[in-house]
């Protein structure tokens, strides 16, 4: 099953992670100092909470079952003339992924990618910068941040 992922900033993660277990009535799935993400079954879909400025979408996605299912999506994509950003074995959010990234009409970033295995670290993948939208950029953080994206 595909599941809907939304990205949001927030001014601290702690303080936030504590207001959203109150919101979903669960825990986080995945709990670090400067990242946070939760996992709700019904209806599915992952909220992960970044550092950044409060209130603002970092971005959307859709995590597939598999890696070949990313693959299909990305051939999609780019038979559409899309501009994407592929990364193959990146480590970002704690988690190991093949991801792609493009842009709506209106500049929103969608994250379209399947989960290899969990990571120790946050990650260090490139990014997306805010100011070139479609060109890749060396980044500290991992695209999944609004530092790197």
């Amino acid at each position: 099953m595909n599941t809907f992922h939304v990205s949001l900033e927030v001014a601290d993660v702690a303080e936030a992670v504590e207001s959203y277990r109150k919101i979903l009535g669960i825990e986080p799935a995945k709990l670090h100092p400067e990242y946070a993400k939760f996992e709700i079954a019904d209806p599915p879909v992952i909220l992960s909470l970044v550092p950044g400025t409060p209130g603002q979408l970092s971005h959307l996605g859709i995590r597939y079952p598999s890696t070949g299912d990313v693959v299909t999506e990305l051939v999609r994509v780019r038979n559409q003339a899309m501009d994407v950003l592929e990364q193959q074995n990146v480590t970002c959010c704690y988690a190991t992924a093949d991801k792609f990234w493009v842009r709506d009409a209106n500049g929103v970033r969608w994250e379209m990618y399947a989960v290899k295995a969990d990571a120790e670290t946050f990650g260090d993948a490139l990014g997306v910068s805010a100011e070139t939208p479609d060109a890749p950029r060396a980044s500290a953080a991992c695209s999944c941040t609004s530092a790197g994206s």
